[in-house]
Formats: C-alpha cells, structure tokens, sequence
C-alpha cells in the first residue's frame, strides 16, 4: 500500500514537475555556460526544507568569495526528490548545474520504484551530516531508551512513533532501530507526517508514543522542556547536544541525514573536476564554516571512491531496512 502512495503522490506533482524542468531550463538556459560563470543549484524539494536550506546556504557561500559569477537556486518538489532527480537525469552533460542528494533521495528511489535512480547522475560529494533524534513528551514514563524499548518489546503495534514521511531518515532509522533490539521492523508502528510540525504536535497530543526527528527540529523543544530526547543516531556523542547515541547505549544504531551534491549525466572529467574544486573552495569559506555551526551540521566531506563505496553500502543498507519495514 505505501508504495503503491508513494507513486501517485510523484505522479500527483507531475505537473509542477514539468514547471520545475522550465525553470531549471530557464535559469540554465545555454549550454555554453561554464560553472564559474553562471551555475544553477537544483534543490529537489519545496522551499523551506532541509535540502532547500542546504542549496542556499551553499548559494551564500559561494557568493560570498566570488567562487562563480552568478548562482541560482532552483527548486523541483516532489516524492523525496526523486521527480527533481528525474529532471536532473535528462540534463545530459551539462556542466553548469548541481543537483542536492542525500540520504532522503536514497530511500526514496527504493520506496518509489519509478525507475530513476542515483546511478543516473554523477554523484560528487558528500558534504555535511544531521542527525535523528528519538523523543518522548517530558511528561512521559520513558526516563531513558531502555525503558522505551522494553515498553515497545512488548506492545510494538500499540507504541506508536510518529516521524516524517514514508521511507525518511526519521522511517528508515526506527526500522533499524527495531531489528536491532529483536523487534519486527514491519511490526512497528510508524506513522508519518508531512511535516514536523504535524509529527509534533500528535506527541504532545499524546495521538503518538514517541517522535523520531531530525534533532535539529526539536532542540528547541527540547532545550525549552517540553520533550525529552532519548537517543540520538550519531556515531559519537554531538558537541554541544548533551544526548546519548544510541551506540553508547548499546543498540547498534548509527545513521546520518547526509547531503551532499551530485552533477549531471555526462559531464567530461574536466568538468567534473571544475565543480569538486567550487564545492572544495566554497566549504573552506567563512559563510559555509558559520553555516555548520548553526545549523549543527558535522562536516563529512567525502569524495572520490571512498563516497563511492559509501553510497553504494548506503544504497544496500536502505534497500534492506525497507524491505524489512515491509514497504
């Protein structure tokens, strides 16, 4: 059922796809244009999201030293990315657009099935990771993760964990965490929201259990009382976040929101070579380096074959957790 979801929530944005495509056409327009001259930043969701904040973020920082002349950001919303990854996979050889990727698009290609995936692109780098967050209302019987778990061991269905939508960071990690304790990923009673406003709001609600968010959407919350923060999916203990991992804790759980940048079908060595070195230029930046702070991101630039293996390990691990939700 939620693939079969999925795929007419992609066909619904369809039309908007096609809009996207005129706009990244437009803002390319040319295929003379070199990276440094003008360069188009497609961000494969609506304004206002994760991956959205990351193309202007690089924006600024590519502004800021002069890296190249003019960059856009274009944005192409629908199904976890993959109708923008679809556009972007139809912009053969063209040097002067990047498309941002991440852990959303690869399990959202595995939910989606729509036969667009990571192999038609070029993906360049992995630049900066986030992290997810197991959280509970501060009123909540669970004090600490053991406590949750043995709750959750006995009633899966009944402990209901809200988290953003089918096949996220916040879906794939809570199935990973249930296999690791012994639990039926497809048991798991996951249920997703749109927004983390939403997924929120049916906590404190008490309409769900317990939340699995990106931290960064609740530190707030949590710094204010009103949730508790159980686990957090780091390999190691975050500066600043004073939340366990769920490793320290004795659950093999270790997974990151990572975003990173992929380049067109096509393009030669060279300029692939020319869009590594932006990318290199544009982390060393004051505005990129200030960025990592305050959206606590933890810098995991990564090109090269070790992101190479690392994507493909990353592709097997999903395509396993979502079979094992049952998705």
């Amino acid at each position: 059922m939620s693939s079969r979801t999925f795929t007419k929530a992609a066909l619904g944005v369809a039309a908007a796809g096609v809009v996207g495509l005129a706009l990244v056409n437009a803002a390319a327009g040319g295929g003379e244009a070199t990276a440094r001259s003008k360069l188009v930043l497609m961000a494969p969701a609506a304004p206002g999201g994760g991956w959205d904040g990351f193309a202007r973020e690089s924006q600024q920082a590519i502004k800021s030293d002069g890296i190249s002349n003019n960059v856009q950001v274009v944005n192409v919303p629908g199904a976890g990315g993959t109708i923008g990854l679809g556009q972007f996979a139809q912009m053969e050889g063209r040097s002067d657009m990047m498309m941002v990727t991440g852990g959303v698009m690869v399990g959202a290609v595995e939910l989606a099935d729509s036969g667009v995936s990571m192999e038609d692109v070029e993906p360049l780098v992995r630049l900066a990771d986030d992290y997810a967050a197991l959280v509970v209302p501060a009123d909540s019987p669970y004090e600490t993760l053991d406590d949750f778990i043995a709750a959750w061991k006995q009633d899966p269905g009944g402990t209901s964990i809200s988290g953003g939508s089918l096949g996220s960071i916040d879906h794939l990690l809570t199935g990973l965490v249930a296999e690791k304790v012994g639990i039926d990923p497809s048991q798991t009673n996951y249920i997703a929201y749109s927004g983390g406003g939403e997924a929120l709001t049916s906590m404190l609600s008490g309409t769900t259990v317990a939340g699995m968010s990106g931290y960064n959407e609740v530190a707030d919350q949590i710094e204010a009382g009103n949730l508790r923060a159980l686990a957090i999916s780091s390999k190691e203990r975050l500066p600043g976040v004073d939340v366990p991992t769920f490793l320290e804790q004795g659950v093999d759980a270790e997974m990151a929101n990572w975003r990173g940048l992929a380049a067109a079908p096509g393009v030669s060595e060279e300029d692939r070579g020319e869009l590594l070195e932006i990318v290199a230029e544009y982390r060393q930046t004051e505005h990129w380096q200030d960025a990592l702070e305050r959206n606590s991101w933890t810098d995991s630039y990564m090109t090269g074959d070790e992101f190479e293996v690392f994507l493909d390990e990353e592709i097997d691990r999903t395509r396993d957790i979502v079979e094992g939700l049952g998705l």
